[in-house]
């Protein structure tokens, strides 16, 4: 093995391996590559959610389910931290739930849907309330898609799937002409 500095790349190394029954014959012999740098290697970017829910332990069921299924989770307790958040991170998706002490979900939709960055992103309300009235409450307050639990997992693992990628196809959440105001 050899080990040569480049200046401003940092470090080739060189291996030669030999085959233990004849010393003097290499079997495999590795040449530098081409200067590459770490971020040429970077790892793939996984779609983030923004999991909004005030119960520790359902937060905590939610996030592992995610990240299970190739979600980079960004988490909030409250409405006001879910608006923060969602400015500062802009999420590919946010998951809402309805009920939350001080400002709720729906509350919290309105708000995030009045900036710019974020009208294209998808909202999904969560609640135990199962009614078509609280379905409509919440798509009037701009979410996307209202899930009641208990949900199928399976049902709303490829609704996040498909509102992502319908977000994906139609572009950024921002387009040039949104942020002119």
């Amino acid at each position: 093995m050899r080990v040569d500095p480049v200046p401003s790349f940092g470090i080739s190394f060189y291996y030669t391996l030999w085959f233990s029954g004849c010393p003097s014959c290499p079997i495999l012999q590795l040449k530098p590559m081409n200067y590459q740098t770490a971020q040429d290697y970077a790892a793939p970017t996984l779609p983030t959610i923004l999991l909004v829910e005030d119960f520790d332990d359902t937060r905590l069921m939610m996030k592992m389910w995610l990240v299970k299924n190739g979600y980079r989770v960004i988490e909030a307790e409250t409405g006001a931290e879910a608006i923060n958040i969602a400015q500062r991170e802009l999420p590919d998706l946010i998951i809402m739930d309805v009920m939350m002490p001080g400002m709720n979900g729906l509350d919290a939709t309105q708000r995030i849907r009045e900036y710019q960055a974020l009208r294209r992103t998808p909202i999904v309300a969560v609640s135990a309330y199962g009614a078509d009235e609280y379905r409509s409450l919440a798509i009037d307050a701009g979410c996307n898609e209202y899930v009641s639990t208990p949900f199928d997992p399976n049902a709303l693992a490829e609704l996040i799937k498909h509102l992502i990628s319908e977000k994906e196809s139609s572009g950024i959440n921002a387009l040039p002409s949104d942020l002119e105001n």
